[in-house]
């Protein structure tokens, strides 16, 4: 018993620094964004002895109550930041899974040249995503872009100024997909290649067709990894930010003229967070909305996985 209370010291020593990084910059920050997200008006200007401003540390305010939620279902921008987040989530995860489980299996029965191909697939995970979106820029580019080049489709705007909204989502979702794709393919590929060898050995013996054995064999014995993958991905997806900022430029969620067309729901947040006159609990409503909704899908996907996945 002693020896446990010593080993228990010493873990709490351990985690002591990272559980002060998270809660400074972690969950004080979730506390003060779910007090804001309720308070009408709030503006960081100005003192006030109100129990609620003192925790955010001062400010004005004119009341408590859902204001902020109201002003948020109100504005357009925030229903086009949730189809397009919607579109990225509900296409881009399922295409990327499925795109990184068969690439995954492939690579595993090609032994000679799997180190290769896992580092040109893994390049992407690595590369700064700012980097990466410059290069879509230029090969989707209107005038000198690659694509255009390739398909005779000279003046056809893919992301510059008359780009349609199919078009530039087309644009978004390859890019979403392609960079998506590294670390999904590792994780996949290191959990076949800890597969027990002996269920592929009976399968051979009793002269299994290669679908079958994917379908019986590879993918139950993957299925907490895919549900890892899947429920990370669509958290990941419903955050996008940096992808469409990349493409499209600091300050630009879509095509010049358009410059909202593209907006996702942090960029929606970011902006009403800084934006002139706006209080600062709408982008905290906001905020909380996007958590409520991952939230329900997250256990959504938990409770479906109660029945298809096998540990």
């Amino acid at each position: 018993m002693l020896e446990y209370k010593r080993d228990g010291w010493k873990a709490a020593l351990c985690l002591a620094p990272m559980l002060l990084m998270m809660s400074v910059f972690t969950f004080w920050p979730i506390i003060n964004s779910l007090i804001m997200a309720f308070l009408e008006d709030y503006s960081f200007g100005g003192m006030q002895s109100h129990l609620y401003a003192r925790i955010l540390g001062g400010g004005t305010y004119n009341g408590i109550g859902f204001k902020n939620f109201v002003q948020v279902f109100n504005e357009a921008d925030f229903w086009t930041a949730l189809k397009n987040t919607s579109v990225m989530v509900f296409i881009s995860v399922p295409v990327t899974v499925i795109l990184a489980l068969a690439i995954a299996v492939g690579l595993n029965s090609t032994k000679k040249m799997q180190g290769f191909f896992q580092t040109v697939f893994f390049l992407p995970y690595v590369t700064n995503t700012i980097a990466l979106g410059l290069v879509f820029g230029s090969v989707f580019h209107i005038e000198y872009g690659l694509i255009n080049k390739l398909f005779g489709t000279q003046g056809l705007s893919w992301i510059n100024q008359g780009a349609t909204w199919w078009r530039a989502m087309f644009v978004l979702m390859v890019y979403t997909v392609w960079n998506g794709l590294a670390f999904k393919i590792i994780v996949f590929l290191s959990g076949m290649q800890s597969i027990d060898k002996q269920y592929y050995q009976a399968a051979q013996v009793d002269a299994a067709p290669r679908w079958r054995v994917f379908r019986r064999i590879t993918v139950p014995l993957l299925s907490p990894m895919i549900l890892y993958i899947t429920i990370t991905s669509f958290i990941g997806a419903f955050k996008a930010y940096s992808s469409v900022i990349a493409i499209f430029g600091t300050g630009a969620y879509g095509p010049a003229g358009n410059e909202k067309m593209m907006i996702t729901i942090v960029g929606y947040i970011y902006d009403k967070m800084w934006q002139s006159g706006t209080p600062y609990g709408v982008g905290a409503a906001g905020s909380l909305i996007l958590f409520i909704i991952i939230l329900i899908i997250t256990v959504a996907q938990l409770q479906v996985s109660k029945k298809r996945v096998y540990y």
